[in-house]
């Protein structure tokens, strides 16, 4: 393994596909010595790349996960019937490596899919493949949103809250009314990446403050946008092989462009902002001046946040709604979160979200869905800010119900386990001429793409 960490090194940052195959054979090969135990059945996701051989060499059943098929987000998000991006050389070496994607995927003896919306376009773009993908959502652990503490000593929550009086040591109960809805916050959680389409929420908050009243005590001019990007530990590690881990990475160039561009959005609008991380973040921040401080700023960027900064914004009386940008998602587990903290949610009409979001009928509404565009989206705000005590209280309770009925640990769970059972109940794998012919192909492509790459 050692060598092909040097390789990938030596290969600042190309061939990360390639790589990645040489990775999942090199553990697989662990996975199938003499030493290790037998399986009932293997369980895969992100690349099928091991399937025939754990199949052909351990005569063992393979469920496998796919998040999303890995041919189609090489060239950023994913638009339907949009030509494949890159340059000629990166459209032919990717040639060997979608074939073998597409070759071990038909070998697996049970395939999921994280939402009806990756089905449709697993079927379309995988058509050698005649087992129909079972979806299986995946889940999030309540308990995290359940009960949360909010210690107001702590500087990087303060920082990031709007409250009439942040010296309070903690707050046992957070949804007292000793926090105050000071500042009304719309909160969107993304990584600093241009697929995620940050910018449509700072399009968006634009005009809605240009809507409001504009007198001294108007909402216009108390409301906030808070963009917070990734989630990490904050403990002091080593850069993985694909970068610090999170929302922003100043090695990545898309985060860094992506953060500038939102910048240069911002004061386009006239909108003041300040840039925030944890204190105890190793990605140091950006050499980009704010132009206000936290406490004062219309849009607050927040990189790299913290679990407790986090569950903060999701839980505070100030957060009004969760903006969910992307288009075509595969599935989205931001609107989800939202739903578990009883947040109204705004999200593009398109993939994942039209699955957990209900927007019709009303009165079973847990969220708004609507096209990417501005000026609709600051409309369906508008209704946002204006629902009532009452029928936000009811949005609410209607999101969390379903957030725990569908998308619960539980719920994930009890159907990955049924579907574990299943391919177990199909008995040891028999050895067909067309697993052999395969196997010798994947061979084939693969030495090929190395071939290419040398």
């Amino acid at each position: 393994m050692t060598g092909v960490i040097a390789l990938r090194k030596l290969a600042t940052g190309k061939l990360h596909v390639l790589f990645s195959h040489a990775r999942q054979l090199h553990l697989t090969r662990y996975l199938l010595s003499s030493s290790m135990p037998s399986f009932d059945v293997y369980f895969v996701d992100l690349l099928p790349t091991c399937i025939p051989f754990l199949r052909l060499g351990a005569h063992t059943r393979v469920l496998y996960y796919c998040h999303f098929p890995d041919k189609l987000m090489s060239g950023g998000a994913y638009v339907e019937g949009a030509r494949p991006k890159g340059s000629l050389l990166k459209r032919i070496y990717r040639l060997p490596m979608d074939a073998v994607e597409e070759i071990a995927t038909r070998q697996a003896d049970t395939i999921l899919v994280n939402s009806n919306f990756t089905k449709g376009v697993f079927k379309r773009h995988f058509p050698s493949v005649q087992a129909t993908p079972r979806v299986v959502y995946p889940g999030i652990n309540l308990d995290t949103y359940r009960s949360v503490d909010v210690n107001l000593g702590n500087a990087d929550i303060t920082s990031i809250l709007s409250c009439v009086n942040p010296s309070r040591h903690y707050i046992r109960h957070w949804n007292s009314k000793r926090v105050s809805r000071d500042r009304p916050t719309l909160l969107s959680v993304n990584r600093f990446e241009s697929k995620k389409n940050a910018a449509l929420a700072i399009d968006s908050f634009a005009l809605l403050r240009a809507k409001l009243p504009r007198d001294d005590d108007a909402l216009s001019r108390k409301a906030r946008l808070v963009l917070a990007g990734g989630c990490v530990s904050h403990r002091p590690e080593p850069p993985t092989l694909t970068g610090t881990p999170g929302g922003y990475d100043p090695r990545l160039m898309d985060n860094v462009k992506t953060l500038q561009s939102l910048l240069d959005s911002s004061k386009a609008h006239g909108l003041t902002y300040a840039i925030t991380t944890p204190s105890d973040s190793t990605v140091a921040l950006p050499s980009l001046p704010s132009t206000s401080d936290a406490d004062g700023a219309d849009i607050v960027f927040l990189l790299n946040f913290s679990t407790a900064q986090r569950s903060a914004l999701l839980t505070s009386p100030s957060t009004l709604a969760l903006l969910y940008t992307p288009t075509n998602e595969h599935f989205g587990i931001g609107p989800v979160e939202g739903m578990v903290c009883g947040l109204p949610v705004l999200a593009c009409n398109s993939g994942g979200p039209t699955e957990s979001v209900v927007d019709e009928p009303t009165s079973a509404r847990t969220g708004w869905l609507r096209p990417p565009k501005p000026e609709v989206w600051a409309e369906a705000l508008m209704e946002i800010v204006d629902l009532s005590a009452e029928g936000r209280a009811q949005l609410a309770e209607r999101a969390k119900r379903r957030a725990r009925e569908k998308f619960g640990m539980e719920a994930m769970a009890r159907d990955m386990e049924q579907a574990l059972q299943e391919t177990f109940a199909m008995g040891r794998v028999p050895m067909p001429f067309a697993i052999w012919f395969s196997l010798a192909l994947l061979f084939v492509l693969v030495a090929y793409a190395v071939r290419l790459a040398l």
